[in-house]
């Protein structure tokens, strides 16, 4: 264990799992105030088959006294804040279970989550990861994703490309393909889900539950979302990466330049308009490079 990372074992603990079917991963980062809400989700699932691993990515609130309510949870603490990906990365590394889930603690499920992905995984031997449906609250009020969000099952490589489709909150996926396609990118401060889809989708189909079983709540201020201007820098680097890898097919080849190339040239004028020319040449670098 790296010396960074703190393994702290919570009083009355009974935390270990020798062989759960599924390992939840939580990463989480002074969201006391909502953290409660997302584990009473987990525990009060209807298949208790797994094990719960909330990673600590170094806050300073009252996460520690929380997490005293929940002995059997694993809780790892990160001495320095590092991001959602080295957080996602280290409940990686200790998750015992076959099927992988993750929960964001600003998150909910509903209490059915585990047993109708588990299952469906179970009957379809081939398959690698699927996803839910979702209910969206944003600012205390339900509201209807655009049609934008719309999730698909299948080969859904283009439907990533433009944004992110897949929430965290709503995967299971067998440990396994961690292997082949590797963790989450800790140097993406933000857009690490995205990076990751696109690596999967790349490769393997996703299959969707049109059942909406997990309950993402939005709004507040600490979202990724809102903590970084322009998402599409992180974004032309996971589509970089794609292009520099030379492993797509020439179908998924022609679509992710044509978006990246789309990309870049709305961060030129996004940089042209502010005035940085540094920022600006970079860009345009890059479009005459992939070009």
């Amino acid at each position: 264990m790296e010396e960074s990372i703190k393994n702290s074992t919570l009083p009355n603990s009974s935390c270990v799992v020798d062989s759960p079917k599924v390992s939840v991963i939580v990463p989480t980062y002074n969201r006391a105030d909502r953290l409660e809400r997302a584990l009473n989700s987990i525990v009060s699932q209807t298949c208790q088959d797994f094990e719960l691993i909330v990673v600590d990515d170094g806050s300073t609130d009252k996460t520690y006294q929380l997490m005293k309510s929940f002995p059997k949870a694993q809780y790892f603490y990160i001495k320095k804040n590092s991001g959602v990906s080295k957080a996602r990365n280290v409940g990686l590394a200790f998750a015992k279970g076959e099927l992988i889930c993750f929960l964001d603690s600003d998150d909910l499920w509903k209490e059915k989550k585990i047993q109708i992905q588990s299952l469906w995984l179970e009957n379809n031997k081939d398959s690698q990861i699927c996803y839910t449906d979702e209910i969206w609250v944003r600012n205390g009020v339900r509201v209807n994703p655009m049609n934008r969000h719309r999730k698909y099952s299948g080969d859904i490589f283009r439907h990533c490309l433009g944004l992110c489709i897949v929430s965290p909150s709503s995967v299971m996926i067998r440990a396994k393909l961690f292997d082949e396609i590797g963790n989450f990118d800790e140097s993406l401060p933000a857009c690490e889900d995205y990076d990751l889809w696109l690596r999967i989708a790349s490769k393997y189909a996703f299959h969707l539950i049109e059942e909406p079983l997990i309950i993402k709540y939005g709004g507040h201020s600490d979202q990724l979302s809102r903590k970084y201007w322009g998402m599409d820098r992180f974004r032309v680097v996971a589509l970089k990466k794609l292009l520099d890898q030379n492993s797509l097919d020439k179908e998924k080849l022609k679509l992710t330049r044509s978006v990246f190339l789309e990309k870049c040239s709305i961060l030129i004028k996004g940089f042209e308009k502010r005035g940085k020319k540094e920022e600006e040449s970079f860009y345009r670098e890059l479009v005459n490079k992939y070009s």
